[in-house]
């Protein structure tokens, strides 16, 4: 039987009336398994392949929608992506007469009150609604989730080794002990997946979860160029810019909102010079939201003008913005799974190949580009880490289990506790060090026959805060004459008569309210460099190793300019008298009149861990990431003594660790809920996600430190 006949007729009539002529292979597969199974499913294929579709036609012919309450829930990371995928499953639900809602901060009330009423059909909704709903209303919690046939994950590999994914798999577990029949189904959507055991586990039953992947790739044009700027982008790379975008539909993707605005403002500036086209827009958190969905409706709807778009991660997802025809990247991602997610945005029209621009402003970042670029030809990507014993979550989800449940007995939580799958490798024993903490710090009340939420615990469970897993920035909104243009993050740079670049324009800042959490803005023309903050991601050790690689290689000249090349010349310059063998243990180290440099090439975590044991030293250094360099400022140290005591050193990492949090002098990020631990739980938090132990213990066996003198006889 064909995979339309096993559709229900109003499907096939949906089919028939968009005039498809044939299923892609994503939606193929999807259609037998999930229709021909009761197995969970991974949906893996690349950007713009229908995956939506193949979720939800056979979930739709399958689902008796007769049934009472609502059998389908589709999470998804972002407001936006609900609000864009809401239009396009609407049209299909319309065919079965099956009603469909939104359900997060910004939805409409009206339309949530009557699924209260009666709770039917399709519901929307992101992890932190969910957490409210199991919080502030449990009963409602009950009747839109215990009947459940199926849960649509969209863009799951968002969530793989987050914070936010850990307490959507928590939440997960807790849909299902509400279940009033079977546990529902899960089906997870993803362009790009490395670990496929980790997505499997992610839905909680890995035994009775598929992966399915399309392994069809797309076309993709890439070409490299470098272009050397200083602390601002140059007029020459602007116009060399402009060149490339006036008469296309483009993404540019820098690696911060500051440098997305930048490049919008300038390259505006440069169109309105040549009596261009108008259309060029920033898009990032900081931009108010009904700009960003001006801008996101202007790229789909229009279909004559040419736009540029700088952009950070907000448009990496699936929003549909139409037709992109080209996508420029402005200094290397720091992820391949970054990277597939920014090319997928081009190139998205049958027999359309992706238009990728590789722009490096830095020899390291030229090189860096090249790794990720040839990994993705490669089509690696990054596997994900996850907490092993996720003690923050397991805090945050102790308090929100009190509430739903209005006080629980000491053993009925511990049960609940211990079968969920998130804290399935905590023992009993830890589980209640970790309760009788938060009775003692008055987290929760013991009332001898249940415990119930205390009284600092009230405090956090009824703040607006609550319901998410990222910590909560100061954000003032940005005015100008009345109309809010976006907001920014409270630093200490904001200073009234400082310029700040936001929505594509240079505002100076007239005013500040800190009571009033706003920021007054007036346009700018004094010529003052403006001003903006942000940061960039970890970058996986496969990646520096490919660095490492392609300084033995000759590069495709097919794909980059000679500019690129001498870019990457540089740097193998630098290397001349070593001869690097990516497979080998041996890094090399550059003895200079003061300091030794050493080139680790590999990830920033393990970058980070041998930073602080060379600190436990006490030897003074500084850590470049971006070029996988530790500095030490002390030329007269022995090579081999630095590796033996790192080593020592990591043996007892958790001792220097102790002492640190002890002594008042931590210093590191803890998420969100790891500052309400006890101390002991801290260093933990820290050992898992501020290092990487395993990765830091395997590259400092058999590490050598090679200098130009020693290189040749070291490396054979």
């Amino acid at each position: 039987m064909s995979e339309f006949a096993l559709l229900s007729e109003p499907i096939r009539r949906y089919i028939n009336d968009k005039r498809w002529g044939a299923f892609r292979p994503i939606q193929s597969a999807a259609i037998k398994r999930i229709l021909g199974t009761e197995d969970n499913y991974i949906l893996v294929s690349r950007t713009a392949s229908g995956k939506t579709e193949a979720a939800f036609l056979p979930i739709l012919s399958k689902v008796d929608f007769k049934e009472p309450g609502v059998q389908v829930l589709y999470v998804s990371p972002l407001i936006a992506l609900i609000n864009d995928q809401f239009v396009r499953v609407e049209d299909l639900c319309r065919y079965i007469d099956v009603s469909i809602t939104r359900w997060h901060g910004e939805a409409n009330q009206a339309a949530k009150k009557k699924l209260l009423k009666q709770p039917e059909g399709v519901l929307l909704i992101t992890p932190e609604s969910i957490e409210s709903l199991f919080t502030n209303h449990p009963e409602h919690a009950r009747a839109l989730f215990s009947r459940l046939k199926f849960i649509v994950i969209d863009e799951i590999h968002t969530f793989l080794g987050s914070d936010r994914g850990m307490h959507l798999r928590s939440l997960l577990s807790r849909i299902n002990d509400l279940a009033a029949d079977k546990k529902p189904r899960i089906v997870g959507l993803s362009a790009t997946v490395g670990d496929y055991e980790e997505p499997k586990r992610f839905t909680g039953d890995p035994a009775h979860t598929k992966v399915l992947i399309d392994p069809t790739a797309k076309g993709i044009n890439a070409r490299f160029k470098y272009f050397k700027q200083e602390d601002e982008y140059t007029p020459q790379f602007i116009e060399e810019l402009y060149n490339q975008v006036k008469d296309s539909k483009v993404l540019i993707f820098p690696n911060t909102r500051g440098n997305a605005e930048e490049i919008a403002v300038k390259l505006k500036r440069v169109s309105e010079r040549k009596k261009g086209h108008p259309y060029f827009f920033s898009h990032h958190s900081a931009v108010d939201k009904e700009l960003r969905e001006y801008v996101e409706d202007f790229a789909k709807t229009n279909k004559r003008n040419n736009f540029c778009i700088a952009c950070t991660s907000t448009l990496e997802l699936g929003i549909d913005i139409g037709t992109v025809e080209t996508v420029i990247q402005v200094d290397a991602t720091h992820s391949i799974a970054s990277l597939i997610q920014r090319v997928g945005r081009s190139g998205r029209r049958e027999g359309h190949e992706s238009q990728l621009l590789l722009y490096a402003t830095e020899h390291w970042s030229t090189l860096q580009s090249f790794a990720c670029w040839e990994l993705f030809k490669e089509q690696f990507v990054e596997p994900v880490y996850s907490q092993e014993k996720p003690y923050d979550l397991m805090f945050h989800q102790t308090l929100s289990i009190l509430k739903e449940t209005n006080g629980l007995g000491r053993q009925a939580l511990l049960q609940r506790l211990q079968n969920n799958p998130v804290f399935s490798r905590f023992s009993a024993a830890e589980i209640d060090s970790l309760l009788d903490y938060m009775i003692k710090s008055e987290y929760i009340e013991d009332l001898r026959r249940e415990l119930i939420v205390g009284a600092e615990g009230e405090k956090l469970t009824t703040s607006r805060d609550f319901y998410s897993m990222f910590m909560s920035a100061v954000m003032l909104k940005v005015i100008h004459a009345g109309v809010t243009i976006g907001e920014l993050e409270l630093t200490p740079w904001l200073e009234v008569n400082d310029n700040i670049l936001l929505s594509a324009k240079i505002w100076k800042i007239a005013d500040i309210d800190l009571k009033a959490k706003k920021i007054f803005v007036i346009p700018a023309n004094d010529g003052k460099k403006p001003v903006f903050t942000s940061g960039s991601g970890d970058v996986h050790p496969r990646i520096r190793q490919k660095m490492m690689e392609l300084l033995n290689a000759d590069l495709n000249r097919d794909e980059a300019d000679d500019s690129a090349i001498d870019s990457v010349n540089e740097i193998k310059l630098l290397f001349k008298d070593f001869r690097l063998d990516h497979l080998s243990a041996v890094r090399p180290a550059i003895v200079k009149h003061k300091e030794i440099d050493i080139y680790t090439f590999t990830g920033t975590k393990i970058n980070e861990t041998l930073f602080f044991l060379i600190k436990t030293l006490h030897i003074a250094a500084e850590l470049e990431d971006r070029k996988s360099r530790l500095r030490v400022f002390d030329n007269s140290i022995n090579l081999n003594e630095l590796v033996a005591n790192l080593r020592h050193q990591l043996l007892n990492i958790k001792m220097h660790v102790s002492t640190l949090f002890e002594n008042g002098e931590d210093g590191f990020r803890l998420s969100k809920w790891a500052v309400y631990l006890p101390v002991e739980l801290k260093v933990e938090y820290v050992l898992q996600n501020s290092f990487d132990i395993p990765g830091t213990t395997a590259f400092l066996e058999g590490l050598q430190l090679a200098t130009p003198i020693l290189a040749e006889t070291i490396v054979k």
